[in-house]
């Protein structure tokens, strides 16, 4: 790196978004303090550091837009012949991403343990119930999520996606995703939005 690089005005979120996100080893060694996020997504890329890549990304997208990006992969690859239990936490995902409302989160939660937190579907479910209100039942003292639980949940997701068919063709799924969430990045003008001054 040249001694004459300037600092990205995005490289401390990068650096706390790869704490968060808990990245080690290679993909910390592609942080650079001329890049931003884009950058460094596209740097981990480039070295086929695909499911850093999509933690990355889970954990810097809004939690409402992860979740929809979980549940895009993950219905695309439960097929149409899915089991009810998948099918009830993807219509439940569905739900709650064009309507978040707590009702409709907690549905969320309740199709997710029906379909399990070891299917792409069951975590994508999960992440719409993680993303906002209380893990508590209701009429109680809330109980807030933890703070990247989505995120967690929506790279869980994404990676039982990848490999709950042929797993020997996860890494052509991890780029894929990839290219989803990059797509849908742009579709919100993410970049644009995180560059702008508060």
């Amino acid at each position: 790196m040249s001694e004459t690089t300037v600092s990205h005005s995005l490289a401390p979120l990068v650096t706390r978004l790869v704490s968060a996100a808990e990245l080690e080893g290679e993909a910390v060694a592609q942080v650079d303090p001329g890049h931003g996020p884009k950058e460094f997504i596209d740097a981990l890329a480039e070295v086929g550091l695909y499911p850093d890549a999509l933690k990355f990304l889970a954990h810097l997208l809004p939690r409402r837009e992860a979740v929809w990006w979980a549940w895009m992969c993950a219905r695309k690859e439960a097929g149409e012949d899915r089991e009810p239990e998948l099918d009830l936490a993807l219509k439940a995902t569905e739900r709650w991403v064009a309507e978040p409302t707590d009702e409709h989160r907690r549905a969320a939660m309740k199709a997710a343990e029906g379909a399990t937190y070891e299917t792409a579907a069951g975590c994508a479910a999960l992440a719409a119930f993680l993303s906002q209100g209380s893990m508590a039942p209701p009429n109680v003292d809330e109980v807030p999520p933890p703070r990247f639980a989505t995120a967690r949940a929506v790279f869980g997701s994404l990676v039982l996606a990848a490999v709950a068919v042929q797993p020997e063709r996860a890494q052509e799924r991890f780029r894929r995703f990839l290219g989803f969430g990059l797509e849908l990045a742009e579709r919100i003008h993410l970049w644009e939005t995180l560059e702008r001054p508060n």
